[in-house]
C-alpha cells in the first residue's frame, strides 16, 4: 500500500502547489500563520508529510532545528528547493507509521493533512506521539471531508478518483472525537475555512512525571 501512495504524490508533486497556493489559498494562508505561531526559537522540530514545503517554509525561520519528512521523493525534492535558504532543515525519507527516531527527539511535531488518508492513522499517532518530548506539542491539521450533514465532499471524491482515497471522513465534531477516543485530554482544535477546510488539533503532552 506505501509504495502506491508514495507513487501516487510522486506523480502529483509538479502541480501539488496549484491546489496549495491558488484553489486553496485562503485555508492554507490561515494555516500557516496558526503554525507557525506554535514553534519557537529554541524548538527542535519534526514535520511528517511535508510535501512540497508549504509549511516547512513557515517552521524553519522560527525555530532552531527542523527535520522535515515525506515518503515521496519528489514531494521531497520540491520542499528542498524551496527551502534551500535555510541551514537549519534537513531531509529525510521517512514511513509516518515507523520512525526512525529515538523517543522524545523532538519539542513539536508536526504533522498536516495526512491522517486521514492513511490506513493505519492510529498507529501513525502513536509515533508521533513517541518522538515527541514530555511537555511537547504534536499539531496536526487535517482536512475536513465531510459536511455537518454528513455528505462526502466534491474534493474528497475527486482526488479518490485521482488516486488517493480519503480512508476518514472527518467533520469537526469526530475529529475532535478521534482525539478523545485515543484517550488524549489537552487538546485544542481549531477550524480554518475555505474551498477545503481544515482542522488544526493541538495536543499537549503531559510533563515528565
Amino acid at each position: 500500500m506505501l509504495r502506491g501512495f508514495a507513487m501516487f504524490w510522486d506523480s502529483v508533486a509538479g502541480v501539488y502547489d496549484i491546489f496549495a497556493n491558488i484553489i486553496n489559498k485562503k485555508t492554507h494562508k490561515e494555516l500557516k500563520k496558526l503554525v507557525s505561531a506554535q514553534i519557537s526559537p529554541e524548538d527542535a522540530v519534526l514535520e511528517c508529510a511535508c510535501g512540497t514545503g508549504l509549511l516547512t517554509a513557515v517552521i524553519a525561520p522560527s525555530c532552531r532545528k527542523l527535520t522535515a519528512t515525506d515518503f515521496s521523493e519528489n514531494m521531497l525534492k520540491k520542499a528542498e528547493s524551496k527551502c534551500s535558504a535555510y541551514d537549519n532543515v534537513s531531509f529525510a525519507n521517512a514511513d509516518i507509521t515507523s520512525l526512525d527516531y529515538a523517543d522524545g527527539s523532538f519539542d513539536k511535531v508536526v504533522a498536516a493533512n495526512v491522517i486521514h488518508l492513511l490506513d493505519e492513522p492510529v498507529k501513525a499517532v502513536k509515533e508521533l506521539d513517541r518522538v515527541c518530548k514530555a511537555g511537547g506539542l504534536l499539531i496536526i491539521p487535517t482536512y475536513m471531508n465531510k459536511d455537518t450533514a454528513g455528505k462526502t465532499s466534491g474534493f474528497a471524491k475527486t482526488v479518490g478518483k485521482a488516486g488517493a482515497d480519503f480512508k476518514r471522513q472527518f467533520t469537526f465534531d469526530s475529529y475532535g472525537d478521534f482525539w478523545t477516543e485515543l484517550g488524549y485530554s489537552d487538546v485544542s482544535c481549531t477550524m480554518i475555512e475555505g474551498r477545503v477546510p481544515c482542522a488544526v488539533a493541538i495536543i499537549k503532552k503531559p510533563p515528565a512525571k
